[in-house]
């Protein structure tokens, strides 16, 4: 995958992987997954 960042891999716990381009500080991390549907407030996830 081509783009402007590092290519990011997501896997989730049952093996589903995603493919993205990452952004911020290059480390392995665990975290939770949101998702979000509204077209406005995105940022405040972020945070």
């Amino acid at each position: 995958m081509s783009g402007f960042g590092p290519t990011a891999i997501l896997t989730l716990e049952d093996g589903t992987i995603f493919e993205g381009q990452a952004f911020g500080a290059a480390a392995s991390v665990a975290g939770e997954v949101c998702f979000n549907t509204s077209m406005t407030g995105y940022q405040e996830i972020l945070t």
